[in-house]
C-alpha cells in the first residue's frame, strides 16, 4: 500500500499544465485591454479639450499649407458661407448625431460608391486623422464622430471644420480662402462667393473658385432652401 502511494502519479501537475500554458495569453489580454482603455482615454481627452481650446494643427495642414492661416470664430464667418458649406456637405446636419442612416440607407440602396460622410465624420478625419483611405482610418473616425456629437455643440463643429477644411491646394480655413481668392475677410463673403468656395469641396486640388459652377449654383439654391426650411437653425 505504501509502495502504491509512493509510485502513483500525482493527480495536480496534469491541472495545472493546461493553466501555464494559458498565462502569457492572460497577460497578453490584459495587456491588451489596459492599452485600449488608455487609447480610449485620451481620444475622449482630446475632443473634451477641443471643445474649449482650437486645435493649434493638424497633421495635413502641417505637411501641405502653403498659405498663413488665421482661426476665425463662427461669428466671424458669413451666414451665406455657413449654409454653402452644410448644404454643400451635410445638408442635414442639424437632424443627425454624427451620422445620416438617411443618406447611408440610399447609398447603400443604390449600391453607389459615393460617400455619406457627415461634416462631424470629415471634422473627425481632419482634425485628428489623416487623409489616406483605410479601414483603420475609418473605424478610428467612426469612434471620433459619436464623442465630438456629444461633447461638441453643432456650431462649434461647423467653426472646426471651417478653419481646417482645405479650400484649394495648400490653401487651409476660411479665412486663408476668403483673403487668396477674393481679397476679403470671412464675415464680408457674398452668397455667391460663399457657394463657389463650397463648391470646392471635396476635391480642393482638383475645383477652383474662380468661376461659377452648376455645382455652385446648387449650393446656393441648397443654402437658401436649408435657410427656409429651418435646417440652418442649429448653427
Amino acid at each position: 500500500m505504501v509502495i502504491r502511494l509512493l509510485f502513483s502519479p500525482p493527480t495536480a501537475e496534469p491541472e495545472a499544465a493546461p493553466a501555464l500554458r494559458w498565462r502569457p495569453l492572460r497577460r497578453l489580454l490584459i495587456w491588451l485591454r489596459w492599452l485600449g482603455l488608455r487609447f480610449l482615454a485620451l481620444m475622449v481627452g482630446l475632443v473634451m479639450a477641443y471643445a474649449l481650446i482650437n486645435p493649434p494643427t493638424t497633421w495635413t495642414i502641417v505637411s501641405e499649407a502653403t498659405a498663413p492661416r488665421e482661426w476665425v470664430g463662427i461669428e466671424d464667418v458669413a451666414p451665406a458661407m455657413r449654409r454653402s458649406v452644410v448644404a454643400a456637405e451635410d445638408a442635414n446636419f442639424c437632424l443627425h448625431w454624427g451620422f445620416d442612416m438617411v443618406e447611408i440607407r440610399k447609398v447603400v440602396a443604390s449600391g453607389s460608391s459615393r460617400g455619406a460622410s457627415t461634416l462631424t465624420q470629415q471634422t473627425a478625419k481632419n482634425v485628428f486623422l489623416w487623409q489616406e483611405r483605410s479601414w483603420t482610418r475609418k473605424a478610428l473616425e467612426t469612434a471620433f464622430t459619436p464623442m465630438i456629437e456629444a461633447f461638441w455643440s453643432k456650431r462649434r463643429i461647423l467653426e472646426v471644420y471651417l478653419n481646417v477644411a482645405e479650400f484649394g491646394p495648400g490653401i487651409f480655413g476660411i479665412q486663408a480662402a476668403a483673403r487668396e481668392f477674393y481679397g476679403t475677410t470671412p464675415d464680408r463673403l457674398t452668397p455667391v462667393q460663399a457657394a463657389r468656395l463650397a463648391a470646392v469641396l471635396p476635391a480642393p486640388k482638383s475645383r477652383s473658385p474662380a468661376r461659377a459652377s452648376s455645382r455652385s449654383r446648387a449650393i446656393a439654391d441648397g443654402a437658401a432652401t436649408i435657410a427656409r426650411d429651418g435646417r440652418a437653425d442649429c448653427f
